[in-house]
């Protein structure tokens, strides 16, 4: 891997754990921020929503951070990516401005961006250059 695209994946990867843990343990404690209570009730979603989201997305930091474990990091993307795009999807449900969707968007670019630039260890099938 070169340095560049090494760069590249620690950094997308740190600011993307640091926006999961930071949106997650706010799920966690319901802090009325974004995603907290309030905006969960605005999506029509119930409150024990915010316990869920907060669960998995702590143990998918730990997931994607630690070594090893490809599939696993490979399904926890996956879910990442799920969890931000249903995130956008709702905000357009519900009629939000277009910049409710900023947050989630650049979650989501950062979860692709980490996945595209992840080294060969952390991926299922390694291609020799």
């Amino acid at each position: 891997m070169i340095k560049r695209n090494k760069i590249i994946y620690w950094v997308s990867t740190l600011w993307f754990a640091l926006g999961m843990v930071s949106t997650g343990l706010g799920q966690l404690f319901k802090f009325n921020g974004q995603g907290g209570p309030d905006m969960i009730a605005h999506l029509g979603y119930p409150l024990y929503v915010l316990t869920i989201l907060g669960v998995w997305k702590m143990a998918g930091v730990v997931a994607i951070l630690v070594p090893k474990f490809t599939l696993l990091k490979e399904w926890t993307y996956a879910g990442f990516f799920f969890i931000m795009t249903g995130a956008m999807y709702s905000h357009i449900a519900v009629g939000d401005p277009a910049v409710e969707l900023f947050p989630s968007l650049f979650l989501l670019v950062l979860t692709a961006v980490s996945w595209y630039f992840r080294p060969a260890d952390r991926k299922i099938i390694s291609v020799k250059q």
